[in-house]
């Protein structure tokens, strides 16, 4: 890929980028005034026209690895998986 093209494909990716940043705030936004109203109504459930919206409270269970790590090294190394990916990051350079 020529430098130019490469300039034009990166510029064409930034751009996305904030698109997709500005998107999700504009959604993050309207979520939260769903919630709010689902908080003034005290429900966890609303059906509107073909919609059915819930925010019900979830609780899980995690190993905390990091306590794991500290307190029984031993175990965590036993059991710890190792991966490797690749990171793709983009910056303007200085």
């Amino acid at each position: 890929m020529a430098t130019n093209e490469l300039i034009r494909k990166l510029t064409e990716l930034a751009d996305l980028r904030k698109m997709a940043e500005d998107l999700n705030a504009e959604i993050e936004a309207i979520q939260e005034e769903i919630k709010s109203h689902m908080t003034e109504e005290e429900t966890d459930t609303i059906t509107a026209g073909q919609f059915k919206v819930t925010w019900k409270e979830v609780t899980s269970t995690r190993i905390d690895t990091t306590a794991l790590r500290k307190d029984l090294p031993e175990i965590w190394q036993e059991y710890g998986k190792t991966t490797t990916t690749r990171r793709f990051n983009v910056a303007l350079a200085k």
